[in-house]
């Protein structure tokens, strides 16, 4: 017969539970009492070095264990680990200017920089975001170079509001240049810069030692050009994803402006000079 006396095991719920311990990172601190989970050593931290804390018990007594060793606050399992370390000086921003202390968001200025696409934005955001929020530069996409004239007439250049763009392959005789010339003899010619980089796309202007390269490839006319970087580099390149995968890529391996090819970061400072020079 089934006693219902003997349905709670109480020796089951002393069963040591299965799997890893989850233990809560704790920065060492002088005088945090702590408890080493195999010896039960309790004492309190007097140091740490080489991979060691130090810990002193009531007594006076000091031992030094592993950093790596399980330990217990208050019966709590936790991984001791360095505190870190805060930087001296001032700090920089990607782009190497130096970082400005925190404060309230700036309402954007009348003045704007306009790039061909999405990536360029991508692109001059990480590097130069910090210093384009300080100054209240916003940073939009013309979506071609062929547009450039239109949205120009939208925008409406002239004192104040000031228009700096950021062309590809703005070279003698291509097609932006010609796109350039004319702007610059328009009506809204005094108020806008117009400047370029030399290479084929914004791609380009990251260092090819990023990713694994000495140069970049020279691509063959009848092969999209983006496709074809794609296919050097053993990636997909076949689908609108497959393109946006590799920039991704490619954009992660900028870190700062010493990532960029110089021909693109003078531009860029050049660029934000000119829509700032009347905030």
């Amino acid at each position: 017969m089934f006693d219902a006396r003997y349905d709670d095991d109480p020796l089951a719920k002393m069963k040591p539970r299965r799997g890893p311990v989850q233990r809560r990172e704790v920065p060492l601190a002088r005088d945090l009492v702590v408890e080493h989970s195999e010896t039960e050593w309790c004492g309190a931290v007097v140091g740490a070095r080489e991979g060691l804390v130090q810990l002193e018990d009531f007594r006076g007594k000091v031992r030094a264990f592993p950093l790596s060793d399980g330990f217990l606050i208050d019966g709590e399992p936790v991984r001791l680990v360095m505190p870190q370390r805060k930087p001296s000086g001032r700090q920089r921003t990607a782009s190497g200017s130096f970082a400005a202390a925190p404060q309230r968001a700036r309402v954007a200025m009348p003045s704007r920089i306009f790039v061909e696409g999405k990536h360029d934005a991508e692109l001059v955001e990480q590097v130069w975001g910090d210093d384009l929020r300080v100054e209240g530069v916003v940073v939009e996409m013309l979506q071609g170079a062929d547009n450039l004239a239109d949205v120009l007439t939208d925008f409406r250049p002239g004192t104040g509001r000031r228009a700096g763009v950021l062309l590809d392959h703005l070279v003698p005789r291509s097609k932006e240049s010609r796109i350039a010339d004319a702007i610059a003899r328009g009506p809204h010619g005094a108020h806008v810069l117009i400047v370029g980089h030399p290479f084929v796309d914004i791609w380009q202007a990251v260092k090819p030692g990023r990713v694994g390269l000495e140069a970049w490839p020279t691509i063959p006319r009848s092969i999209e050009w983006k496709k074809g970087i794609c296919l050097a580099l053993g990636w997909p390149g076949d689908e609108p994803a497959d393109i946006a995968d590799a920039w991704s890529r490619i954009r992660g391996r900028v870190r700062n402006f010493r990532d960029l090819e110089p021909e693109l970061v003078g531009r860029v400072e050049h660029l934000i000079d000119f829509v700032t020079v009347d905030a």
